[in-house]
């Protein structure tokens, strides 16, 4: 089971993709499992050394009672202090974002895939789209030429 950010390859140039951990309490992950959870408009901050992810959403489990968590709180990732210092340096010096692009589980853990990123212009944008249209048709063309041609 994966959750995927779909809106960042729309809106982020992805220099680079970083695996890390997440700190998450049981009804949290409970509602991962139930795919109860949203990345889209979540991004990462480095703070004291230590790095978060902020703004992603995260149903309450429906059977957590008093123990369920607030949806939207900030959550602590997991990578080594070497990465946190290369992320942190890369943010500082290129205007960079970290942006999570999928969370999915290795091992029954819940991973995050960090995206390093840089944000289009409008004009990068439209660029995109005209070469996926493009791509689409010839794809279609292909498609079409096997089905007919055999």
């Amino acid at each position: 089971m994966e959750i995927l950010n779909r809106k960042v390859y729309h809106d982020y140039f992805v220099e680079d993709e970083i695996e890390a951990g997440i700190v998450l309490t049981g009804t949290e992950i409970k509602s991962v499992r139930n795919g109860k959870c949203n990345i889209k408009d979540s991004y990462g901050i480095i703070r004291d050394g230590e790095i978060f992810i902020l703004n992603m959403y995260i149903d309450q489990y429906k059977e957590g009672n008093i123990f369920n968590h607030n949806e939207t709180r900030n959550r602590k990732l997991l990578l080594h202090k070497n990465q946190i210092k290369k992320l942190s340096q890369l943010i500082d010096l290129k205007g960079l974002t970290i942006v999570p692009l999928k969370l999915y589980f290795k091992n029954n853990k819940l991973k995050v895939l960090l995206g390093v990123c840089r944000g289009k212009k409008s004009f990068d944008k439209r660029e995109s789209i005209k070469d996926r249209d493009i791509k689409r048709e010839v794809e279609k063309k292909i498609k079409n030429h096997n089905f007919y041609g055999a």
